[in-house]
């Protein structure tokens, strides 16, 4: 009687398993489709920012490696710096990682997404203020108003920029006046009301400028990427700390049309990757640049100092004067600067009352 059972079982089993096998023979054959490729040019030819975009890229494809790929460009693949935004508004590119201060010949009020004056924050701050002070929204109101076909998230915020590179040790604005100095942005501005002449140069054209004598001194960002450029080798005077360019991030964009097309879930990978990124790029750039500052002093023999106040004060009189210009001229420059503003008041009231002396920790225990 068992044996009849199991055999029937077993002939059951028999035939369910011919039709299934009979049913996969006769099924058609789905290919998966290919993931959708974002081709995504980069301002940077190598040195820390190229891994810095290429850190974006990482998360987005781990994301969605099924769905998504961007593929990215070194600087200049497809077209130059300064054309990146509108290749990007054309289509001619799907994507651009850059700095709003590389395309703010168009609107001086992109220089604040980034590279504005100091009301007391850092770039932490500036980035709340994008996501929750209505920063986005107004960036978003400026790309309508210039007709620009692109999407834009931010991310990586980044230390405050030396004042820079000097054949010289300064120690006041007097030392500054009539020299030819590289920054950019609205940096340019508060520099030149300072009395410098400044010339706006890509970063892999500061160090050859200086040494041909184009230029006297020059910022770019950080102690990694001045040490990689070569500073060292046309000057041995590096001073730390500054209000030119106190805060600033990048800019990831993309056309709209493209960005528009993606499913739901991709727009979310892409601007969610971009936040993420906040955190990485900072832990992993601080220790990065910490140990090319002490290289620099210690074993490539430059000078490491800190801005005196009041040049730092000085700057912040030139700040003033660029902003009353500008709000003066460009309405809509000063709706941002008031929210800002706004922003600043209230958040970094609670952030300074808050906040310990972190330096009298730090001189309690390494002098």
């Amino acid at each position: 009687m068992t044996g009849t059972v199991n055999r029937r079982k077993f002939l059951k089993g028999s035939a369910l398993a011919a039709t299934a096998t009979a049913a996969t023979l006769a099924a058609p054959s789905i290919a998966r489709a290919e993931p959708a490729v974002i081709k995504m040019q980069a301002a940077w030819g190598g040195g820390i920012f190229l891994e810095d975009a290429k850190h974006y890229v990482e998360r987005v494809n781990a994301m969605a490696p099924k769905d998504l790929k961007i593929d990215l460009l070194s600087v200049g693949a497809v077209v130059k710096t300064s054309q990146m935004q509108d290749a990007v508004h054309r289509g001619v590119l799907d994507a651009a990682h850059y700095v709003p201060a590389y395309w703010y010949s168009k609107s001086k009020a992109a220089s604040l997404f980034g590279t504005g004056p100091c009301f007391g924050w850092s770039s932490q701050e500036v980035l709340g203020w994008v996501y929750f002070g209505g920063g986005q929204e107004l960036f978003e109101e400026l790309m309508d108003t210039l007709k620009l076909n692109v999407v834009s998230f931010f991310n990586s915020p980044m230390p405050a920029q030396p004042l820079g590179w000097f054949k010289e040790h300064i120690t006041s604005s007097a030392q500054m006046k009539g020299l030819k100095y590289r920054t950019v942005g609205l940096a340019a501005d508060v520099m030149m009301e300072m009395g410098l002449s400044v010339v706006q140069l890509p970063g892999g054209e500061i160090q050859p400028a200086m040494k041909s004598g184009l230029i006297d001194a020059a910022e770019f960002n950080n102690p990694t990427s001045d040490r990689d450029f070569g500073m060292q080798d046309v000057s041995k005077h590096y001073h730390l700390a500054s209000f030119h360019q106190s805060q600033e991030f990048f800019e990831v964009t993309f056309n709209k049309k493209m960005f528009n097309g993606l499913p739901d879930e991709l727009q979310a990978i892409l601007k969610y990757a971009s936040e993420a990124e906040n955190s990485n790029f900072y832990w992993y750039s601080i220790k990065r640049y910490s140990d090319d500052l002490i290289t620099l002093r210690d074993e490539q023999g430059v000078n490491i100092y800190r801005t005196p106040d009041s040049i730092m004060s000085d700057q912040l009189v030139a700040w003033d004067v660029v902003l009353e210009r500008l709000s003066s001229e460009d309405p809509f420059f000063a709706k941002v600067v008031a929210s800002q503003k706004a922003y600043a008041k209230d958040v970094m009231n609670y952030l300074h009352l808050n906040a310990p002396d972190y330096r009298l920790a730090y001189k309690h225990y390494f002098g």
